[in-house]
């Protein structure tokens, strides 16, 4: 927030005259501007004095101007892009309603009336200013001034500089000239809309007939289509460059990484190239390394699951596995127990493929095929290291999976992951893949199966009925289910009208205990099965959905694709 004050208004006497401050909590607030710079008012909230919508209302109420909680304010994505995003970045100002007197427009600082002129002039307009906070003004703008005009308008550009030209399209995508090319711009304005948004990764597919861009946001993709398909092997030559792959190979996959800076965040790009026959696919996964790695309190895992789950990983020795098809948040997992494990007494290496995220005091090896270093080549060589924690990237094949769990049984704490379905389903899947039974059964300390289910938005959620058929499988789950009080989004302009927010992380823990192991030793699945389900501490991970939809966090729909998922499989 930037508030600026008013003339012969002083914010800090006006906390004080209203009992929000004591003259001693001014006094460490103006010694702390002096040291700063900041203003006074941004210095009482991150002092923790008043909070934010405190001294907001308070400012508000004395200067006559509303106060707008744009959580639970409905936008209109239409009204917001009549001021320019440029401008509106400038001032810190959005549209919020259109008035018989003017706009209503919500801004970080209503008391600077050089942008309120500058605004009214814009608008050709007057202009009535509300306060809003500052930190949800920019997440509303983040939402609202999306890039599809402007990447349409530069595909239109690149299309036409293809057309009317005889240039080589080899050429264009490697010009050194990147801040005029439009393959540049067009590039820079994907990565800047995808970032906006918090996609996790982006794809480029070439059709017949058109160019389709498509985010993937909350695990559901979004589309943009443009008809200028011409254009996809420029921004696919563009990509190959940035990646360090060959540009002349069009036939066979590709697979590269690069890093760029975008809206001021360090993003890891994985990218994968697949030829098809309009031209070559490409898929990139978005890693925002300035968003550091989440804590095992972070990650949302039910706290009394939590507790076990940290117990576990920080005995000595033993294998935990955590499961779950690909983008279930396994790595995010791994990633918050080596977080809690990185301590400077512990050695702990790495195997993985790729590295996503550098971790300090952490010996990360990355696996390469293509000269043979491969999981089980790593892990024989690391357990010649002296390490106390292994990690291992995946479970692949029988000779790493053995290699692992004898590590696990003579004193060294090794984590995986494995795809499997439910954590039931994973110590036969061992077995399976040819280790003993005994050692699986001597090793194997627990497994931690997970999905990532959306989140309601918070700005649209209204009460949901239930239909007669979703009555019918919820009391498959739990007979109780059915009278309690399920939550739905309907659709607004801060979930782009899907009802969604966010996504959330749901678990299932199964802890090795002796009649599981009894089961184990025997190779038996079908008493397996039914020692787990007798564990009272065992919840499935349809369960551990059902009890957030029961709680509004998300939807009975969500718990219905987890269920549907779990069936099939």
């Amino acid at each position: 927030m930037d508030t600026a004050q008013a003339p012969k208004v002083r914010i800090g006497d006006l906390l004080v005259s209203k009992g929000l401050i004591a003259d001693e909590q001014l006094k460490q607030a103006l010694n702390e501007q002096k040291r700063t710079g900041k203003k006074i008012g941004k210095v009482v909230v991150d002092l923790g004095f008043v909070t934010e919508a405190q001294m907001l209302q308070t400012l508000a109420n004395h200067f006559g101007y509303p106060f707008v909680d744009l959580v639970h304010f409905r936008l209109n994505s239409e009204l917001i892009k009549v001021l320019p995003e440029t401008y509106a970045r400038r001032f810190r100002a959005i549209l919020l309603s259109e008035q018989p007197d003017g706009y209503l427009v919500g801004m970080a600082d209503p008391l600077d009336l050089l942008s309120i002129d500058e605004l009214q002039r814009l608008l050709r307009r007057p202009v009535n200013p509300a306060f809003v906070k500052e930190h949800e003004l920019l997440g509303a703008m983040d939402r609202s001034y999306r890039r599809s005009e402007q990447i349409a308008s530069i595909a239109v550009e690149l299309d036409s500089e293809l057309e009317t030209t005889d240039v080589d399209l080899e050429s264009l995508a490697t010009t050194t000239d990147t801040a005029e090319a439009p393959v540049v711009r067009l590039l820079q304005s994907i990565f800047e809309d995808a970032v906006q948004v918090r996609a996790s990764d982006i794809h480029i597919e070439p059709d017949e007939h058109e160019l389709r861009v498509r985010l993937r946001i909350d695990g559901e993709l979004q589309e943009q289509v443009m008809k200028e398909r011409r254009i996809a092997a420029a921004l696919v030559s563009r990509l190959k460059i940035m990646s360090g792959l060959d540009i002349s190979e069009k036939r066979l996959p590709q697979d590269g990484r690069f890093n760029i800076r975008v809206l001021g965040k360090s993003i890891d790009v994985r990218l994968s190239t697949l030829p098809t026959p309009y031209g070559e696919c490409v898929v990139m996964r978005l890693l925002d390394q300035s968003a550091g790695i989440l804590s095992m309190d972070k990650l949302g895992m039910p706290e009394a699951l939590r507790h076990r789950f940290e117990n576990l990983v920080q005995r000595p020795y033993g294998m935990v596995l955590v499961t779950g098809p690909t983008g279930s948040g396994k790595t995010t997992t791994l990633y918050a127990a080596l977080s809690l494990l990185n301590l400077p007494e512990r050695k702990i290496i790495t195997a993985e493929d790729p590295i996503e995220y550098r971790l300090p005091r952490i010996n990360q090896v990355q696996i390469s095929q293509k000269i043979g270093l491969n999981f089980s080549t790593v892990l024989r060589t690391a357990l010649r290291q002296d390490p106390d924690i292994i990690l291992v990237g995946e479970m692949r094949d029988q000779e790493t999976a053995e290699i692992g769990l004898r590590a696990a049984m003579t004193g060294h704490m090794v984590l995986s992951t494995l795809h499997t379905n439910d954590s039931v389903s994973t110590a036969m899947r061992l077995i399976d893949m040819g280790c003993d039974s005994f050692l699986v059964a001597s090793s194997l300390r627990a497994v931690i199966a997970q999905r990532l289910v959306r989140k309601i938005c918070e700005h649209c959620k209204q009460p949901y009925t239930l239909t007669p058929q979703e009555k019918t499988w919820l009391s498959n789950i739990d007979a109780t289910a059915v009278d309690a009080q399920f939550q739905k989004g309907s659709g607004c302009h801060h979930c782009n009208n899907t009802g969604y927010t966010g996504r959330l992380g749901v678990y299932e823990l199964l802890e090795m205990n002796e009649p599981l192991l009894y089961a184990l030793r025997k190779g038996d699945a079908a008493e397996f099965t039914k020692a787990a389900r007798d564990n009272p501490e065992f919840v499935t991970l349809s369960r551990c959905a059902l009890d957030f939809a029961r709680s509004g966090i998300t939807s009975v729909q969500e718990v219905f694709k987890i269920s549907a998922t779990l069936e099939e499989g």
